[in-house]
C-alpha cells in the first residue's frame, strides 16, 4: 500500500499556470507582442526611408538587419514573417515603378529575390545559432543543478531523511511545480505536494516495473526509471519543465546511487555500532569484573573470619569491619561513577549554574579529596583577581576532584601537586601539575575514553577508567574543553576551561 508525504504544501501555487487555456492566452499575447514589433520596425524603417533620400541598397541592408535580429532572439517563424513582409513593402515602396508590386526591371527582380533569399537564409543560420546557444545554455545550467543536487544527496546519509527529502530536492533544484518518487522495494510514493492528479502511482509503478523512460511534451511530465546498473531501484515523476534526456538519465542514476549509498552508510553505521557496543561490554565487564573482585574478596575474607570460631580480640575485630567498612564505600563509589557516567552519557543530568569564586570551588574539591592527597605537598596558584565563573559548583568540584584524584594515583609519594588558574579572555583555565610518570604522545588522546587506563599503570594502579572520562562529561555540559600536556618522565598537567559570570 503506497503512502504519501506531504514535505511542502501550498495550494495556491500556480494555479491558473496549471488550466489549458490560461497557458494558450500567455502564449498568445507574447506572440502577438513579438510580432508587433518585429512587424512595427519594418513599419518604422518604411516611414523613415520614404523622407530620406536613400539608395534601395541601403533599405534592403536595414530590412536585412531587422529580420536578423528577430530570428536572433525569437525564432525562424517571426523571422521569415517578417522577411517576406520586408520585402513587399521593400518592392512597393522603393523599386519603380513605386507604389506598385510590378517590376519592370529584370535587375529589380534579380534584387528583390535576391534579399528575400539572404533574409531567409540569414534567418535560418540566426535561428540555428541561437537554437545551439539555448541548447549550451539549458545543458550547462542542468549540468549546474546536477551538481548542486549531487551535494544535497551526498550530504543526507539517513535513508528515511533523504527519501522524504529526494523530491523536494529536485523540485527545488529544477524549478519544477511537482515531484514524485515511487521505491518499490519500501512499496512508498515520495511527494512534494498532498495531492497531484498529473503524476498518478500507476504511472510510477509502472516506470519503475519497465525500466523506461517516459516524456510527455504536452503536459511538462517526465517519468525516470531509477536503476543501479540494470538492477531497477524505483522511478520519479517530474512535472513543470522539460529537461533533455541526457539530464533525465543523470539524475535517475544519481538518485539512484544516493539510496543505494545511504542504504549502505546506514548498513555499516550499525555494524560499527554493533562493534562499538560489544567492545564497550567487554571493557565494562573487564573492568569492573577487576575492580570488584578486590573489595568483594577482602569483605568475603573479613566476614570469614569474624564468623569463624577464632578468638579475635576487640582491637582485630574493629580492623575487620574497618576493611569492611571501606570496601564497601569503594564498592559504592565505583557503582556510583557508573550510573554517573550511564547518566551524562544520555545527557539526563541537569547542571545549575551560578556564579562561583575559583577558590571556593577549589576548597570544595579539596575536601573531597582530603584522603588521597595525605601524602601529598599541595601547592595553590589562585591569582587574587580571578573573576567569578558561571558554573554547577558540586559538578565543577567533581571534575576538580577526579582531576587530583588522578595526579595522587600516579605521582610518587611525597611530590608536590600544583593547583593554578589564569584568565583566557571570557575563560578561566584551572590546571592540576603532578610530577609522575607522564604520558605519551598516543596514549594522550585516549586518557579520556571510557574505561582506558594507561598501559603501564593499568595493573600496578587501582582505578575503572571512568574518573577523567566523568570529568570530560561535565565540562563539556558546561560548553568549557578539559585537554592536558605532559612529558614521559616529567609529569603531566591536566586542565580544563570554565565560561566567566
Amino acid at each position: 500500500m503506497s503512502i504519501r508525504y506531504n514535505l511542502d504544501v501550498n495550494p495556491t501555487d500556480n494555479v491558473a499556470a496549471d488550466k489549458p487555456v490560461a497557458v494558450w492566452l500567455r502564449r498568445a499575447k507574447k506572440l502577438a507582442y513579438r510580432y508587433g514589433i518585429a512587424l512595427g520596425a519594418i513599419a518604422f524603417l518604411v516611414w523613415t526611408f520614404t523622407h530620406l533620400p536613400v539608395n534601395p541598397t541601403t533599405v534592403a541592408l536595414s530590412f536585412l538587419l531587422v529580420v536578423l535580429f528577430v530570428a536572433s532572439r525569437w525564432g525562424l517563424t517571426i523571422a521569415i514573417t517578417t522577411a517576406v513582409v520586408a520585402t513587399m513593402l521593400f518592392n512597393y515602396y522603393f523599386l519603380p515603378p513605386i507604389h506598385t508590386f510590378t517590376i519592370a526591371d529584370t535587375q529589380n527582380w534579380v534584387a528583390l529575390l535576391a534579399f528575400l533569399v539572404s533574409a531567409i537564409l540569414a534567418s535560418r543560420l540566426s535561428e540555428r545559432a541561437r537554437r545551439e546557444t539555448e541548447n549550451a545554455n539549458r545543458r550547462r545550467k542542468e549540468v549546474e543543478q546536477l551538481y548542486s543536487l549531487s551535494q544535497q544527496l551526498l550530504s543526507t546519509e539517513n535513508v528515511l531523511e533523504l527519501n522524504n527529502s529526494i523530491p523536494l530536492f529536485v523540485r527545488d533544484a529544477f524549478g519544477l511545480t511537482e515531484a514524485a518518487m515511487f521505491l518499490p522495494k519500501r512499496d512508498e510514493v515520495y511527494w512534494t505536494e498532498l495531492e497531484h492528479p498529473e503524476l498518478s502511482d500507476e504511472d510510477l509503478r509502472a516506470v519503475s516495473v519497465r525500466g523506461e523512460l517516459v516524456i510527455n511534451a504536452d503536459r511538462l511530465i517526465s517519468i525516470v526509471p531509477l536503476r543501479i546498473g540494470a538492477r531497477p531501484v524505483g522511478s520519479i515523476g517530474l512535472e513543470g519543465a522539460l529537461l533533455s534526456r541526457e539530464t533525465l538519465e543523470a539524475l535517475g542514476s544519481l538518485i539512484a546511487i544516493s539510496i543505494e549509498r545511504a542504504g549502505a552508510v546506514e548498513t555499516l553505521s550499525r555494524t560499527e555500532a554493533s562493534r562499538e557496543s560489544e567492545k564497550l561490554r567487554s571493557a565494562i565487564l573487564d573492568s569492573v569484573t577487576h575492580e570488584f573482585r578486590t573489595p568483594l574478596t577482602s569483605i568475603k575474607a573479613s566476614v570469614s573470619t569474624l564468623l569463624s570460631s577464632a578468638t579475635i580480640d576487640e582491637v582485630g575485630r574493629r580492623d575487620l569491619l574497618a576493611v569492611i567498612e571501606e570496601e564497601t564505600d569503594r564498592l559504592n563509589r565505583l557503582v556510583g561513577e557508573a550510573a554517573e557516567m550511564a547518566q551524562l552519557d544520555a545527557q539526563q543530568v541537569e547542571l545549575h549554574r551560578e556564579p562561583y569564586p575559583v577558590s571556593e570551588i577549589v576548597e570544595m574539591a579539596l575536601v573531597k579529596s582530603g584522603a588521597v592527597l595525605g601524602k601529598h605537598e599541595l601547592c595553590k596558584l589562585l591569582p587574587d583577581n580571578l573573576p567569578e565563573v558561571r558554573v554547577d559548583l558540586e559538578r565543577i568540584a567533581e571534575v576538580l576532584n577526579h582531576l587530583l584524584a588522578n595526579a595522587a594515583k600516579y605521582s610518587p609519594e611525597g611530590t608536590p601537586i600544583t593547583i593554578s588558574a589564569e584568565v583566557r579572555g571570557r575563560i578561566v583555565e584551572i590546571s592540576v601539575a603532578d610530577r609522575g610518570p607522564g604520558i605519551d604522545d598516543l596514549e594522550q588522546s585516549l586518557v579520556f575514553e571510557k574505561f582506558y587506563r594507561g598501559r603501564d599503570q593499568r595493573y600496578r594502579v587501582q582505578g575503572t577508567g571512568m574518573g577523567l572520562a566523568i570529568a570530560k562529561a561535565i565540562v563539556e555540559a558546561h560548553g568549557g574543553m578539559i585537554g592536558l600536556t605532559s612529558q614521559v618522565g616529567s609529569g603531566s598537567v591536566f586542565y580544563f576551561t570554565v565560561p566567566v559570570a
